[in-house]
């Protein structure tokens, strides 16, 4: 519980130091979830590096139940909350040295993109 309570206080902290203003807003669209809506997005851009061969920063997205277990930063998604969610942060590029993708290892989500992970999240990271 005091691990859960720590993890919860430091997404938070980090998450206080983010420009959420900057966040293209939520996808409209219900229902979205992981294995529909969201999956393909992560092995496009995100897998190579977050999959099962490789696990930088300890963080795979090649499954749900990964997904929310999050990495070293966990929790990297707060389900009702994409605001906080430390991934929608990187996947937004609101961070200069958090951005995911990185600069020249594949192209930046769209804002479309986000905003259906944004929608995701704030669905209940289902």
């Amino acid at each position: 519980m005091m691990i859960i309570a720590a993890s919860l206080a430091m997404a938070a902290a980090t998450a206080a130091d983010v420009d959420v203003s900057k966040l293209p807003p939520a996808a409209k669209k219900a229902g979205v979830t992981f294995d529909k809506d969201i999956k393909a997005i992560f092995e496009k851009s995100c897998v190579k590096c977050h999959g099962p061969e490789k696990q930088k920063g300890k963080l795979r997205l090649d499954s749900l139940a990964a997904v929310l277990k999050g990495g070293e930063n966990a929790p990297n998604v707060v389900p009702m909350n994409s605001a906080k969610s430390t991934l929608v942060h990187a996947v937004a590029r609101l961070v200069d040295d958090e951005a995911m993708p990185p600069e020249g290892k594949g192209d930046p989500l769209t804002k479309d993109q986000v905003g259906l992970i944004r929608a995701w999240i704030d669905q209940g990271a289902k």
